[in-house]
């Protein structure tokens, strides 16, 4: 099973996820701004006309469907904001998560040279010791 998921994460072009994870966290943070704005200035769900008194039943049904739509659309566009704030929010820690994927492949290559140079100098030694006796 972790074969597998090794071969996904190796087919995954990082150079490429980190260098978009800034462009994605500022997207979904102009996305999570555009939804807050819109929704701000959006009139709160109610009556359009309250002069009116409907005079026939086809009238009262059209404002009863009117009213049920306008809170259906209000709490949609709830649904919407509190979305777009998660979405806003998993941007960021992507990016933050990304930005420590990156921190830690720098330091595993550092620790792969420091490893590699340990190596030939403990060969370097060991021929060294062998030729002296």
């Amino acid at each position: 099973m972790a074969a597998g998921w090794w071969k996904v994460l190796k087919t995954v072009p990082w150079s490429e996820v980190i260098h978009a994870a800034p462009q994605v966290a500022t997207g979904a943070r102009r996305l999570w701004d555009t939804v807050a704005r819109r929704s701000g200035t959006m009139p709160p769900p109610g009556p359009i006309i309250d002069e009116i008194e409907p005079q026939e039943d086809v009238f009262g049904i059209v404002m009863a469907r009117l009213d049920k739509n306008e809170t259906t659309v209000g709490e949609l566009r709830g649904q919407m904001l509190s979305a777009s704030e998660i979405i806003a929010n998993l941007a960021d820690q992507n990016a933050q998560l990304i930005a420590k994927m990156d921190v830690i492949r720098t330091r595993m290559l550092w620790l792969g040279v420091a490893t590699g140079v340990s190596s030939v100098l403990a060969l370097v030694a060991l021929a060294l010791v062998a030729a002296r006796t």
